[in-house]
């Protein structure tokens, strides 16, 4: 394999290399994947002005949580609340700020308007979310974001849960994002989610876990009906109910994820019964641990010979 410091690799070549290092660092190691490919690129000035994408593009997939004037305020780092110059919003506090990707720093807080068409329907949610994110995920972080374009009402809400144990070599996380758009007039739309849950199990080897899911569901928008009396009885009158449409968001979610997460589960379990028992043996034929410092010592280490990366 070429070194990626080979002069006859270009620079182009080398950013490619380097690009996809940083989109797929496990979750928990992004900082150091950055820190190791800055040593393979010796290159600051080029990292910095070629890769910086690559840099926003893995936070923003990843839904990063990042700390807002108090780290008891979070939000979350997505392309659903991106406006564009590494500034991002947040919703609840209606304020927006600028994110550093490479440092992990965020600056410059200014305020922010929501869209008045799509902000009660998002605040609804957004109430209903963040119960059902507390109820469900004791340390994730949630955000709901929404706007309007041409009278459709479009909603996305997400959520993010980690547990990092780098003492125990081990790393994971949970991201799901679901989302709707409609016309606000009380007709069924298309409720759409992207669950994804990754592990990184590294002791004595490198395992990496990933399991993904699109769903689709159909949801009712619904709406109240209100009779008035004038002398006649006047056709009903329909009124939006956000609140009643975030309870039936959070009833439909709260099943798909549930599903999803039983599934693995017991997929899970039965890899670990079966599966990986088929794959290898507890220990090799001599019945121990192989020590890879005396690997000449064995016969088998008489026979590889040095090769070259």
């Amino acid at each position: 394999m070429t070194s990626i410091l080979d002069k006859n690799v270009s620079d182009s070549d080398k950013i490619e290399i380097i690009t996809r290092f940083i989109l797929h660092a496990p979750p928990g190691e992004f900082r150091e994947v950055v820190n190791d490919v800055r040593l393979l690129l010796n290159n600051d000035t080029l990292l910095k002005e070629q890769a910086s994408r690559a840099f926003a593009q893995h936070i923003k997939d990843q839904l990063t949580p990042v700390s807002l004037q108090s780290a008891k305020l979070q939000s979350l780092i997505t392309e659903y609340n991106e406006l564009g110059s590494d500034r991002y919003y947040d919703p609840q506090r209606r304020q927006s700020f600028k994110y550093d990707h490479l440092n992990e720093d965020v600056s410059d807080y200014e305020p922010w308007k929501p869209d008045p068409l799509s902000e009660p329907w998002r605040a609804a949610l957004d109430e209903v979310w963040l119960k059902y994110c507390t109820d469900h995920y004791p340390n994730g972080v949630c955000a709901v974001f929404g706007f309007s374009k041409n009278g459709q009402i479009s909603l996305t809400a997400c959520i993010e849960g980690h547990t990092y144990q780098p003492k125990n070599y081990c790393n994971g996380k949970w991201r799901s994002v679901w989302s709707v758009v409609f016309e606000g007039s009380g007709s069924r739309a298309e409720l759409k989610g992207a669950i994804k849950a990754q592990v990184h199990y590294y002791e004595d080897g490198n395992v990496q876990f990933f399991s993904s899911k699109d769903i689709q569901k159909q949801i009712t928008i619904s709406v109240s009906l209100l009779t008035r009396y004038e002398n006649r009885i006047k056709p009903f009158v329909c009124f939006q109910n956000e609140k009643q449409t975030a309870e039936e968001m959070r009833r439909l979610v709260e099943e798909a994820e549930s599903e999803y997460q039983t599934a693995v589960s017991d997929n899970y379990r039965t890899m670990s019964e079966t599966t990986f028992k088929a794959l290898r043996r507890a220990l090799p034929v001599i019945q121990q641990k192989l020590d890879w410092n005396r690997l000449t010592g064995y016969s088998i280490g008489n026979e590889l010979k040095p090769f070259k990366v």
